[in-house]
């Protein structure tokens, strides 16, 4: 049987399809791909750069003073608590986090109360915030005590007052209170169980 060869350009198209199938056969015995967090070093590097003007935000606004944590809340995927303080160190309030989404790691939480975006005070109430993050690892940021700018009219502002070191080591959190573990756990597909010690040294 005679064959003729097959024009260039027909060839290169076929040699594409051959190359498509192939490799639509291959994915289709792979994994799903699943959204993967980055790493927490990028979050506190936007933490560090968002340090000198203002972790918080304070506003004057309609009789009232508003205080906007909307800049940690973009990091809310590797954030285990968001601690502060009004006029003190205490550190004795948390600001909820809202429920974290990998495919979009960086969005704001759906907050249509606001309840993740500010708190409302008094007018004038806040002289000072003192406020520390605690990543998803249990390791804290250090503490940063925050004050309202001066003569900016209703705009937002925030000026550094202090910088401080704990004075006490304070209570962690579990590894299991971590937004980000919670939602690993919760994603179908591949699970892996930690090494035993005795498999830990084997290659």
């Amino acid at each position: 049987m005679r064959r003729f060869p097959m024009p260039a350009p027909f060839a290169a198209f076929f040699g594409v399809l051959l190359l498509t199938s192939t490799g639509l056969a291959q994915e289709s015995d792979e994994d799903e791909y699943k959204p993967v967090l980055p790493d927490v070093s990028i979050y506190k590097a936007m933490l560090d750069a968002n340090k000198p003007t203002g972790w918080v935000q304070f506003r004057n606004y309609d009789g009232k003073q508003l205080i906007y944590f909307t800049t940690l809340q973009t990091m809310h995927c590797r954030l285990s608590e968001i601690r502060y303080s009004v006029n003190s160190d205490l550190l004795d309030q948390r600001m909820p986090l809202g429920e974290c989404n990998p495919q979009v790691p960086f969005n704001l939480p759906d907050d249509p109360t606001n309840k993740y975006i500010y708190i409302s005070l008094p007018g004038g109430e806040a002289k000072t915030l003192t406020i520390q993050v605690v990543w998803d690892d249990g390791a804290g940021s250090e503490i940063v005590v925050y004050k309202p700018c001066d003569n900016v009219g209703d705009a937002t502002c925030a000026q550094i007052k202090t910088i401080k070191k704990p004075s006490k080591i304070l209570p962690q959190p579990q590894p299991a209170d971590s937004p980000v573990k919670a939602v690993q756990e919760q994603a179908p597909g591949k699970s892996f169980s930690e090494p035993s010690p005795a498999a830990a040294g084997r290659p």
